[in-house]
């Protein structure tokens, strides 16, 4: 194959997306953090899927132009780190093919080589042993075959090897890979996108990722019963599309026997569209509800939790509405724009209520589980109609999305890099009106410096971390970002990682505390702040965040 164009192109861009979409829960399942969160797997799917959409819409021979179609989708679609950093190396892969109807090998072995080049200038720290690492050594085989050879196939082929190869070394770079014993999880999604484009140009079928327990169907029947378009984003009751899977044990349940009727009947007080498929082993479970923690913690009476999901569906209904009914409905008149806009980012109705009650303009419902996309950033910012805006991501697999939401907002913004609620607060807090964005973004920067922030949340798989053993459902104190104990106790664990984060200059103790958690058991914790570091003062929020039980912010 000596020439590539923009509708083979467009082939290749579809199926590598498919064969990450079939295989997205396992790149989740490669992060290193036991958390409930892993969701690289999640983000380069969605980021992957959107700039697939975007090239299928405006796909043409011309392979410039598909593949500015492609980088449009991806950059608007990209969630998380991990999906940025895909949309970056597309990016720049378009922008060097922007002026060619067609590629030969060397000019596409160049291109990718000139996304990798893009990307690595997006990430402020490149880390290797990460997705840069396997892009860069692939693009450099890439290029180097394409030297002798002038087929692209042979050329991509070459390509999927070294990207593979390169895949297998990446533990050898980062310890934590190692310790834990998996490779990159963004290394391997990029290897599913490159498999795909590989196999389509062979014209190979990529084998069909298959499983016992799957009820895909059933959940979109369940799903197509709410016909979405025809009511209201405020009529949705029951707002989160939680799915998961218990695995059974053996201990747990000689001690809360199993009975199929008797866990559904249990399950359909928390919420509605309830779906049950159980075996002697697994039982998965797809319910809408406003207590997605409540039903994960339920399920975990039976045994282990895996391939947990939950989807904010208000959210993606109104995103679904304004598609739909984008033509129909009639222009907004005008509104007045505010001069300045704090935009944020967060996740439980109490954090929202408490972040605008501090100063937010607008809170967008996200964070842990859930990244929003660079296109959600920008919605939410236009709906605020600000001349001026500062955008606070409060995570740090945020900060790229919200960056690239900033360079095409058409506004003045600036992206002030919080990567936790707490150090949000305290730079909401310094927000200065009357000041610029550059100098509101130094003094809020400031402001969060001094902010130390732990998380409480559960395991979901056995592993070990930084010499700590880490058993499946034992809760993790995580201090900054580092997990210092994992026990069976929430007491046990939320009084240590109190004790590592107050030292004998800490004045304020903030401990917003989780849907899965009552206000007696609260003030109990703050009882013992009080008993312990008496010189501090002591707030306690509900935050009604799921799936981390308590967010602490000492300062």
């Amino acid at each position: 194959m000596k020439s590539l164009d923009g509708i083979q192109f467009a082939e290749m861009v579809k199926m590598g997306a498919f064969h990450l979409f079939q295989n997205a829960d396992y790149v989740d399942a490669l992060n290193v953090f036991p958390v409930p969160d892993g969701d690289t797997g999640t983000n380069m799917n969605l980021s992957m899927s959107s700039g697939a959409k975007e090239t299928e819409a405006h796909a043409v021979a011309h392979i410039g132009k598909t593949s500015q179609a492609l980088s449009k989708g991806l950059l608007m679609g990209a969630r998380g780190n991990s999906g940025v950093i895909l949309s970056q190396l597309f990016r720049g892969f378009g922008k060097d093919v922007e002026s060619h109807a067609t590629l030969d090998a060397k000019t596409f072995a160049h291109a990718l080589k000139h996304g990798v080049d893009t990307a690595y200038k997006a990430v402020m720290k490149p880390v290797e042993g990460t997705i840069l690492t396997v892009a860069k050594d692939a693009a450099n085989r890439a290029v180097k075959v394409a030297e002798t050879s002038d087929d692209i196939i042979f050329v991509m082929d070459e390509m999927l090897k070294e990207a593979k190869a390169s895949l297998e070394r990446t533990p050898d770079l980062l310890p934590v890979l190692k310790e834990v014993g998996v490779v990159d999880s963004g290394g391997q999604g990029l290897v599913y996108v490159y498999e795909g484009f590989v196999a389509c140009l062979k014209g190979e079928q990529l084998p069909e990722k298959t499983s016992a327990y799957s009820m895909d169907d059933l959940v979109n029947a369940e799903h197509h019963k709410n016909v979405q378009g025809f009511m209201d984003t405020s009529d949705i009751e029951f707002g989160y599309c939680t799915e998961f899977m218990v695995k059974f044990i053996p201990e747990k349940v000689s001690e809360n026997p199993f009975d199929e009727t008797n866990f559904r009947n249990s399950l359909s007080e928390l919420g509605d569209s309830l779906l049950v498929i159980s075996d002697d082993e697994i039982a998965k479970v797809h319910i809408h509800s406003e207590q997605p923690g409540a039903c994960l913690a339920y399920g975990q009476k039976f045994g282990d939790l895996i391939k947990i999901k939950i989807e904010n569906m208000r959210q993606q209904h109104a995103e679904i509405v304004g598609d739909d009914y984008k033509k129909e409905q009639p222009k907004a008149a005008p509104t007045k724009k505010h001069p300045y806009a704090v935009v944020t980012v967060a996740m439980g109705t109490g954090i929202s209520e408490l972040l605008k009650s501090v100063g937010a303009s607008a809170v967008i419902e996200g964070g842990q589980t859930m990244n929003p996309s660079t296109e959600d950033i920008v919605k939410a910012i236009e709906s605020v109609g600000a001349e001026k805006v500062l955008i606070l991501p409060n995570n740090k697999n945020i900060i790229m999305a919200a960056e690239q939401a900033a360079e095409v907002l058409g506004i003045e913004a600036a992206v002030v890099p919080t990567k936790s609620v707490p150090q949000g607060m305290a730079a909401i807090l310094a927000f200065n009106p009357e000041a610029s964005v550059e100098d509101n973004k130094r003094n809020m920067t400031n402001a969060y410096a001094h902010v130390k922030t732990g998380q409480v949340t559960f395991a979901v798989r056995d592993t070990s971390i930084d010499g700590v053993e880490i058993k499946k459902d034992d809760f993790m104190a995580i201090s900054e970002s580092k997990i210092i104990l994992a026990a069976p106790s929430l007491d046990e664990v939320s009084k240590t990682l109190l004790k590592d984060l107050v030292d004998e200059d800490s004045e304020i103790i903030t401990i917003i505390y989780g849907e899965d958690v009552t206000e007696e058991d609260a003030n109990k914790l703050a009882a013992f702040v009080e008993d312990e570091f008496s010189d501090a003062e002591v707030e306690v929020y509900n935050g009604k965040q799921p799936l981390y039980p308590y967010i602490i912010s000492v300062e």
